[in-house]
């Protein structure tokens, strides 16, 4: 059985954007929307799943989860409209 790992982009209200990796995406984004890790996403309440791909290779989530750090504000956006164009939080039926 291979593991799965997730590269996500997480949102708020004002759009801002948070891009991470994890290898259980359910309890990252619980945890996200809980407030219970402190830094940047509990600062900024980045709450919103916006975006997220899977794969079985760490190794390329990590790149990955770089390249996409690195690239612009508008090439960011581009890749959340092209999955997700309204924007809505992917994650929100999950907990309920």
């Amino acid at each position: 059985m291979s593991k799965s790992y997730y590269v996500y982009i997480l949102s708020n209200y004002s759009r801002m954007l948070y891009t991470g990796m994890t290898n259980n995406l359910h309890l990252r984004v619980y945890q996200r929307k809980q407030k219970s890790v402190d830094g940047f996403s509990k600062k900024y309440n980045l709450y919103k799943l916006v975006y997220y791909a899977e794969t079985d290779d760490v190794g390329y989530a990590i790149r990955r989860e770089k390249e996409i750090k690195g690239w612009s504000r508008k090439k960011k956006k581009e890749l959340i409209n092209n999955m997700n164009p309204k924007w809505e939080d992917l994650a929100k039926d999950w907990y309920s």
